[in-house]
């Protein structure tokens, strides 16, 4: 049967591929040879003294180590929910969590996604480590507060989530603002409300960002537009605390 020209081609280049790959390992055994020859020829050439100079020791004491005030890792690495920001004066924490805060093991933190199963996965894959949040209420807003902490023995899966979760929250209905001191940490505010028949238009700004092992992310949700103030003061604080 008559080959297209295209078919013609595919096993043109193959067979040109092939007779390439037959000069190449001709022309390495020969050169190997030429090689051996030539080595064979030559002198032995003595091998260096086993022994090394001795090196000095360097003198005096040992840095002392960092106060606990200093060291980042000893604070991270005591009771998470110490690190969530307070409440403000004033403010009430909800009926659902009445005492302020709140341990979420790897299935509740997969359970506050709309696709449980593949976010429980991704948290096993990412090393999660633990997460907590806290949660109130002040002037018609709700806050909600939430630290994630991962072990990073692989990579470092606090810098991946923190980024994952601003590319959900960049929309073109959103504003958006750099958290100074942060690095890359942003904050963004919508400016369209979400609707629902049988529910109150709700008004929503978040903020996420990440230091170290722990990824930190912000929901201010309320009845009317959040001002960028109260988001990125929730933000700033908090991160100021980690």
């Amino acid at each position: 049967m008559e080959r297209t020209e295209e078919e013609a081609g595919r096993r043109r280049r193959g067979r040109t591929a092939a007779l390439i790959g037959t000069a190449l390992v001709l022309g390495l055994v020969a050169g190997t040879c030429t090689g051996y020859l030539v080595q064979a020829g030559r002198e032995p050439t003595p091998l260096p003294p086993l022994s090394q100079p001795v090196l000095a020791q360097a003198r005096g004491q040992a840095p002392a180590p960092l106060p606990a005030s200093q060291d980042r890792r000893v604070r991270t690495d005591g009771d998470l929910r110490e690190l969530l920001l307070k409440k403000p004066r004033g403010a009430k924490h909800t009926e659902w969590l009445k005492d302020g805060v709140r341990w979420l093991d790897l299935t509740a933190l997969a359970e506050t996604w709309t696709e449980p199963g593949e976010v429980f996965g991704d948290l096993v894959r990412d090393e999660f480590r633990r997460a907590a949040m806290t949660v109130w209420e002040e002037d018609g807003y709700t806050v909600e507060i939430r630290l994630t902490q991962f072990r990073q023995e692989e990579y470092t899966a606090a810098t991946d989530a923190a980024d994952d979760a601003q590319g959900w929250a960049e929309a073109p209905a959103n504003d958006s603002w750099l958290i100074p001191g942060t690095g890359n940490g942003r904050a963004y505010v919508m400016t369209e409300p979400e609707t629902e028949p049988g529910f109150e238009d709700q008004y929503t700004a978040e903020a996420h960002a990440w230091r170290g092992d722990i990824a930190m992310s912000v929901w201010v949700t309320g009845p009317k537009p959040v001002p960028k103030k109260k988001i990125m003061d929730v933000a700033e604080r908090q991160m100021e605390r980690l």
